[in-house]
């Protein structure tokens, strides 16, 4: 059944969150915002994360360690990884770093239908974007700041990734920005219709 186990990044960090140990739901989720992994991995809803598990338990990936009771806190169901699961584990992960993916983000998708609206128009959306990258970036390099020097750079790296692809993302839509405000990139109703004409004969 392992298999035909469909890799997320979510599967990804609950089997590797168990290789610190034994853990329940609501530790996998408390450690991935401790360590700030819920930057790369969507922990938001829990409902999305117990599903994740069952499915992991379903496969063989994952088993019941023990049920724990606490007075002040429900039953909580501790898990640990299997061997299998292990196995998976690290296979996926050598497979997400060495093979690029298609992963069909929102921001692509958008920027091709950007012609339907208008230049101003687009302008106007661009330099909001461009002012929360900077936001975004400032924070991003605190944060390495931060912690560069007292955790291991290995432990950075999706930080370090992020920071590169928020400057890269922000020096682009920079230069469109600028490109819109100067006139060298414009387009109209005919210019498109045209175009659309040319690309179907």
């Amino acid at each position: 059944m392992e298999s035909r186990f469909r890799s997320s990044p979510l599967a990804l960090a609950v089997l590797s969150l168990l290789e610190v140990g034994p853990l329940h739901p609501y530790g996998m989720q408390r450690l991935i915002k401790l360590w700030g992994k819920d930057k790369v991995v969507n922990v938001g809803n829990r409902a999305n994360l117990y599903k994740t598990i069952k499915r992991l338990q379903e496969a063989g990936l994952i088993v019941v360690r023990q049920t724990e009771r606490d007075q002040q806190y429900p039953e909580r169901t501790v898990y640990e990884r299997t061997d299998e699961g292990r196995r998976l584990a690290q296979e996926w992960m050598v497979d997400m770093l060495s093979a690029p993916r298609n992963e069909f983000p929102e921001f692509p998708a958008a920027l091709s239908f950007a012609m339907l609206l208008d230049p101003n128009e687009v302008l106007a959306v661009l330099e909001r974007r461009a002012e929360a990258l900077r936001e975004k970036l400032v924070a991003l390099e605190g944060d390495l700041a931060t912690f560069s020097g007292t955790l291991p750079r290995v432990t950075l790296l999706d930080d370090e990734y992020a920071t590169a692809v928020t400057a890269a993302e922000l020096g682009w839509v920079t230069g469109v920005v600028d490109d819109l405000r100067t006139g060298a990139l414009t387009w109209s109703e005919e210019l498109l219709k045209m175009a659309a004409s040319f690309q179907s004969d």
